[in-house]
């Protein structure tokens, strides 16, 4: 099966409406406001060119917006990366001994597993719920009957790619969990401020602040070119991250992370998130309603809260990778089949990733309209009227 950077390069074909990657709209990039400010930083201080330390007064930002979320933390439980993947990256190095044990759900984000790789795990897996998230209750089966995983994995809120939030309910019991077995939670929390409803319950870590390891990102919610992340840790933890971090790039990216700073200190970050979500929940709003208008009644899809992505799921007999083959070459269309988001366990052979995020409403319309085409050509059956 190809990889998602192989289907990356399918999807990127001229031509082809692609909802294969998790591509936040490029449109919307707040490219004025992060000019003015970088014309601004890099007049006023040299250093923002130069190797340096982390940028404490970035640090102090992020305490803020983590409160915004729910999370109370200090400087000193906030570390600096080059982006969230750096800081599964580096946890996976510090966690995780070679051929150790890690637990994911059965469809996961394939960043996950890259950074996980060069240890070769004992792959965990657990079911999720496509309404309420992770089956916590085979994640506590697994940990009674004696696994001890190094860390296990959550994406609580816009699930990529299942496209699901966490239960109020299984956050709590998650965080339970995570202080009865001493077990580290690594949460990826990328698409947390991307809520299409009422605020999203709090992040695990609001409710367990020594076991979970809580990952952030600007790039979903900023520009993804800038490269800025962050881990909260207890402070002893983020100490043996600085020269795992050290030995992989040196330093953060000063300039980046000065300009984010900069944004943040002139208080436009609200505004931007407010026209985020208004903006993405029209465009899932529209994908929600193409499906309904073009998709054959056999397919089935949920219904996402936050974040970028719809989980679909084909009748019996159709295969996800075959159909996206045949989607690009007759009908011009990517998505992402759902098995390569597997970890270890087979799963996802009829499903498929929809982004909703990258394209404009008029652009999801009609590439919604071409998938239903090739998945009815697929099932055998005519174009009913209004789609040929």
């Amino acid at each position: 099966m190809a990889s998602l950077r192989e289907i990356m390069d399918l999807a990127s074909r001229p031509g082809i409406l692609s909802f294969a990657i998790g591509l936040p709209a490029a449109e919307l990039f707040p490219r004025e406001a992060l000019a003015e400010q970088a014309a601004r930083v890099l007049r006023e201080s040299a250093s923002s060119l130069q190797y340096g330390l982390p940028y404490g007064p970035l640090k102090t930002q992020i305490v803020q917006l983590m409160a915004l979320r729910g999370v109370r933390c200090t400087e000193e439980q906030i570390f600096l990366t080059s982006g969230a993947q750096q800081g599964m990256d580096l946890l996976s190095r510090l966690l995780l001994p070679p051929g150790g044990q890690v637990l994911f759900e059965r469809a996961i984000y394939d960043g996950i597993r890259l950074a996980t790789r060069f240890q070769q795990p004992e792959i965990l897996t657990v079911a999720a719920d496509l309404a309420t998230g992770m089956d916590v209750d085979a994640a506590e089966t697994l940990l009674a009957g004696g696994a001890r995983p190094a860390f296990l994995y959550a994406i609580t809120d816009g699930h990529n790619p299942l496209g699901v939030s966490l239960s109020r309910e299984k956050r709590r019991r998650l965080a339970g969990m995570a202080r009865r077995y001493r077990m580290p939670i690594l949460e990826d929390d990328a698409y947390g401020f991307l809520y299409y409803g009422e605020t999203p319950a709090p992040p695990l870590r609001a409710l367990e602040d020594e076991w979970v390891l809580y990952l952030g990102s600007f790039s979903k919610i900023l520009a993804p070119a800038l490269r800025a992340g962050w881990v909260v840790v207890p402070p002893p933890l983020a100490a043996r991250l600085s020269p795992l971090k050290h030995g992989v790039d040196l330093d953060t990216p000063s300039l980046g992370h000065r300009v984010i700073a900069a944004y943040l200190e002139a208080g436009l970050l609200p505004a931007h998130l407010a026209m985020l979500r208004d903006e993405y929940r029209r465009r899932r709003d529209t994908m929600l309603a193409a499906l309904r208008d073009h998709f054959p009644p056999e397919v089935l899809w949920n219904h996402p809260m936050s974040g970028m992505y719809v989980w679909a799921e084909l009748p019996p007999g159709l295969d996800a990778a075959r159909l996206l083959q045949a989607a690009v070459e007759t009908e011009s269309v990517a998505f992402s089949p759902g098995v390569i988001f597997c970890a270890g366990d087979p799963c996802g052979d009829r499903c498929l990733r929809l982004s909703f995020t990258s394209l404009p409403p008029e652009q999801i319309e009609e590439g919604i309209r071409r998938l239903g085409r090739a998945i009815r050509a697929a099932m055998g059956a005519a174009p009913v009227s209004g789609d040929a």
